[in-house]
């Protein structure tokens, strides 16, 4: 025969066991979600990282914490915790730049709201919620795109041969974007000079290429994944002989500018050497006429001294 105890022991025990296990059941049946794929966005546009529970259910009383990965020293993007926003240890840059749509938490939604977005936003991000018998995280993947200006193309120079050198360039891309030249039937034309250079404003790209008179359009393109900026140049015969009447004409004003500047500096050499020569010539001519008079006045005073006078 059992003692009763025993029985009862049991009964607790089993108890106990049937408790946790739907508690655990319970926990394990939520989970936070974010999409497995990127999010990009445009530097200076606003963005949504999405974040949620799934079944849903509210998380106002839950506490809410974004972060970031790639980051190693301060990680803070946002928080929130006791139904409100604590950013006092946030990442300086997201300062005033980061939101959390209080009334979707209560459809369980925390997704973080990012306004103006810059460069330096582009990371891995992590979506953590707590709540006082459970919690979950998510990762987010964040890239950021800049684009650029438009791409400027310029004529650095041309031959005989009916040869053509162009440049194209464009700045304020992120990430590195690709520069091509594309002719008239979109072949790909192999650029002969590449040059890449990034600062605070992101990447900047040059390329140059050699085109024939043949090559109706030539088209300059430059894109990243999401994004393309294009400009054409249209050539033709007329323009080839128009550069070459003009870079003709404009030897030959060079040459004239050149002639009549030396034809101006030689008379203006000559027109000082007549002048000096006029005023050397009156200096003498005053000097002359300084020292005849000087003699006649003389000469006079002689004359009168050497007259007697009468009484």
């Amino acid at each position: 025969m059992r003692h009763p105890c025993h029985t009862e022991m049991k009964f607790i025990c089993l108890t106990v066991l049937i408790i946790s296990g739907a508690t655990d059941s319970r926990s394990e049946q939520y989970e936070v979600v974010s999409p497995a794929d990127p999010v990009f966005a445009v530097a200076g546009e606003d963005v949504i990282l999405p974040c949620s529970v799934k079944p849903n259910i509210s998380v106002v009383d839950m506490r809410v914490r974004w972060s970031r990965l790639d980051l190693k020293d301060s990680q803070l993007v946002h928080l929130y915790e006791n139904h409100d926003d604590r950013n006092t240890e946030q990442i300086q840059s997201y300062r005033e730049r980061t939101k959390l749509n209080h009334q979707e938490l209560q459809r369980g939604d925390a997704s973080l709201e990012l306004s103006t977005v810059r460069v330096s936003d582009e990371g891995r991000y992590k979506c953590f919620i707590q709540s006082k018998s459970w919690s979950g995280d998510a990762t987010i993947d964040f890239i950021v795109e800049a684009v650029g200006s438009p791409p400027v193309i310029t004529v650095d120079g041309f031959d005989d041969t009916g040869r053509l050198y162009l440049q194209c360039e464009s700045e304020g891309w992120y990430p590195e974007p690709v520069l091509e030249w594309l002719d008239s039937e979109g072949v790909c034309l192999s650029s002969e000079t590449a040059e890449t250079h990034r600062n605070e404003d992101g990447f900047s790209v040059k390329h140059t290429v050699t085109v024939y008179e043949r090559d109706s359009k030539i088209h300059c393109r430059v894109k990243l994944k999401h994004h393309m900026l294009e400009t054409l140049i249209i050539t033709s015969s007329n323009m080839f002989h128009l550069w070459r009447t003009s870079a003709i004409l404009f030897s030959v004003i060079v040459v004239l500018s050149g002639f009549a500047a030396v034809l101006i500096a030689v008379f203006i050499h000559k027109y000082r050497e007549h002048s000096q020569l006029q005023a050397e010539n009156r200096r003498i001519k005053h000097g002359q006429f300084c020292s005849e008079g000087f003699f006649t006045l003389k000469s006079s005073a002689h004359l009168a001294v050497d007259y007697p006078l009468y009484s």
